[in-house]
């Protein structure tokens, strides 16, 4: 029992380092097809392997008790998820894009809470962002990174909520939404890269990204949302920055200071506390 309690704590974590190590290999094609490219490829393979193995197409709606509006609103939000995320990391560092990104999922919390130590988590919140341009020595960051992560972080919010509504359907559900999201980011990709999309090594590579970055962390996500309280599932969440800030180490040779490396700390600390101890809203 213990094991199977532990399996989906073990699934979320994974799907945090694979996306994360994905974001990474992702931005190694900017130079080539650019940020809305890498999109189109993350998405539209990811969307046709998915709808392949899952086959949606069989599924009615009702069986699970989801509306078709939730599928197309998860859709829609991971195209956009994923385009505002990539967007910012062609202006800086992507362990910095994603640190702002995750207080998309520490605001949804604070928003369905009311305690006096929500005030702590934004301050933590506040300290890392301030940490991360203070510690800026090398001027990585541009406001339009800062801005584009910014975006991203109000739909990772809405993610974990509208992904909560969906888990019912699981893979199936990630393939539907795949499907919408592919049909928002390929137009947008082709009209940036065009031809450059169908090259093989930029195939090869897109489909590494889809794997790593879309495919196998929705599942992930999916299965991990259905049996994890949200809270924890935000504790998790929290990890984010770290792992991105060592995945852009590694393979992108992306260097922070250590003022901004406490900035990451005070971001997860920040995202950490909050799952942990905030409290839904009652009606009075």
């Amino acid at each position: 029992m213990r094991t199977n309690q532990n399996i989906p704590f073990l699934a979320a974590f994974s799907g945090i380092v694979s996306v994360q190590t994905g974001a990474a290999f992702a931005k190694t094609l900017f130079p080539v097809v650019g940020s809305e490219g890498v999109a189109a490829l993350r998405l539209g393979i990811s969307a046709v392997i998915l709808f392949l193995i899952f086959r949606p197409w069989t599924w009615t709606l009702r069986q699970s008790g989801i509306s078709y509006g939730a599928i197309t609103l998860y859709g829609v939000v991971l195209a956009l998820m994923n385009l505002l995320i990539y967007r910012a990391f062609a202006y800086i560092p992507v362990s910095i894009a994603i640190s702002i990104e995750v207080m998309g999922p520490l605001t949804a919390a604070l928003l369905t809470s009311r305690q006096k130590t929500d005030l702590l988590w934004i301050l933590l919140s506040a300290i890392g962002m301030f940490l991360l341009a203070a510690g800026d020595i090398n001027n990585t960051i541009d406001i339009r990174g800062v801005a584009y992560s910014v975006a991203a972080a109000l739909f990772w919010g809405i993610y974990v909520i509208v992904g909560k509504k969906v888990s019912g359907g699981g893979g199936r559900s990630v393939a539907a939404g795949m499907l919408i999201a592919a049909l928002i980011a390929v137009p947008l990709g082709t009209a940036q890269a065009g031809v450059a999309l169908l090259a093989p090594e930029v195939l090869l590579t897109g489909l590494c990204v889809a794997l790593l970055s879309s495919m196998l962390p929705f599942l992930l996500d999916v299965y991990a949302m259905r049996w994890l309280p949200s809270r924890v599932f935000g504790v998790l969440l929290s990890g984010s920055p770290a792992v991105s800030a060592l995945a852009g180490w590694i393979i992108l040779h992306e260097e922070l200071s250590l003022t901004q490396c406490g900035g990451i700390l005070s971001v997860m600390a920040a995202c950490a506390g909050c799952a942990l101890f905030a409290r839904p809203r009652t009606l009075s």
